[in-house]
C-alpha cells in the first residue's frame, strides 16, 4: 500500500473548517476568534519546525543526546502542569520534573529495550515518540490528580486539622484526599481502555494503517501503547501526588495551605 502524499496547497483547504469555527464564534459572539487565530498559526508553524527537528533527532546515535532531549522533552510537560494548577503555596515545578524525569525514562527505556527489543534501546526513532507519548498522556493525569488533591486539601482543612490536632500524623490527615486524587488522575486513561476500537481508532493505530502497516501489526502496537499509557499514569500520579502532598505539611505536621 503506498501512502498517499498531501501537498500544503491540500493542506490549506482545511483551513475552511477553522473558518466555519471562527464564524461559529462569531455569531454567537463566543470570543475565541482570537485563539482559533493564533491555535492555528502555531500548530502550522510548531508541528513544520517539529517536523525539520525530527529528521536530525532520527539520525542521532549518542544515547546522552537523545536523553537530554527526552528530558527536555519532560521539562516543558512539567512547566504545562505547573500552568494548570493554580497553586502559590507549593513549589509544583521541581517534584513534577523530577518525577516525570526518573519514572518515564525508566518506563521507556523498558518500552523500547526489553518489550519491543529495538537495538540499540535508544533508537530515537521509537524512543522520542513514545516517550512523547508517555508524557503528553501523563501531564493531562498528573494535572487533575494535582488540582483535585490541592482543592480537596483547601475545602477539607477544617477536617484535616482536626486529624492533625488529635495527634494523627500528616498521612492519616490527608489518606482520603489522596486516594481520590490518584483515582482522579487514573480514571481517563482506564475510560479510555473501555471504550478504545468501539468509539474511534487510536492515533498511533490509525497513523499507522494509513502508512500501509498491517492492521494486525497496528493492532498490536495500540494494545502495548495503551497498557504504556495507563502503567506511566498510574506510576506517574503516585510519584507527584505523594511528593506534593509531603510538601503541603511543615515538619511539624502542620497544614502549609
Amino acid at each position: 500500500m503506498s501512502v498517499v502524499e498531501i501537498s500544503w496547497l491540500q493542506l490549506a483547504l482545511s483551513l475552511l473548517f477553522i473558518l466555519l469555527a471562527g464564524a461559529a464564534s462569531l455569531y454567537y459572539r463566543l470570543r475565541m476568534e482570537r485563539d482559533l487565530l493564533v491555535g492555528t498559526l502555531r500548530t502550522f508553524v510548531q508541528l513544520a519546525l517539529v517536523g525539520y527537528v525530527l529528521q536530525f533527532v532520527f539520525d542521532l546515535e549518542q544515547p546522552v543526546l537523545i536523553l537530554l532531549l527526552y528530558l527536555w522533552m519532560l521539562f516543558w510537560a512539567a512547566h504545562a502542569v505547573r500552568g494548570r494548577v493554580d497553586e502559590d503555596d507549593i513549589s509544583i515545578l521541581g517534584p513534577t520534573f523530577v518525577s516525570m524525569a526518573v519514572a518515564f525514562t525508566l518506563m521507556t527505556a523498558l518500552v523500547t529495550g526489553a518489550i519491543i527489543q529495538v537495538e540499540p534501546w535508544y533508537n530515537p526513532q521509537y524512543f522520542i515518540p513514545l516517550g512523547g507519548m508517555i508524557a503528553g498522556n501523563a501531564m493531562n493525569a498528573i494535572s487533575l490528580a494535582l488540582e483535585r488533591l490541592l482543592s480537596g486539601l483547601r475545602q477539607q482543612r477544617a477536617e484535616v486539622e482536626l486529624i492533625l490536632s488529635l495527634g494523627g500524623s500528616w498521612q492519616e490527615a490527608s489518606q482520603r484526599l489522596r486516594r481520590e486524587a490518584i483515582r482522579a488522575g487514573m480514571i481517563p486513561s482506564v475510560n479510555a481502555m473501555m471504550t478504545v476500537g468501539l468509539v474511534s481508532l487510536p492515533g498511533m493505530m490509525s497513523g499507522q494503517i494509513l502508512a500501509g502497516i498491517d492492521p494486525a501489526q497496528a493492532v498490536r502496537y495500540q494494545i502495548l501503547v495503551m497498557v504504556m499509557l495507563v502503567g506511566a499514569t498510574a506510576l506517574g500520579t503516585l510519584l507527584v501526588v505523594n511528593l506534593i502532598l509531603r510538601r503541603c505539611f511543615t515538619r511539624f505536621e502542620q497544614l502549609r495551605l
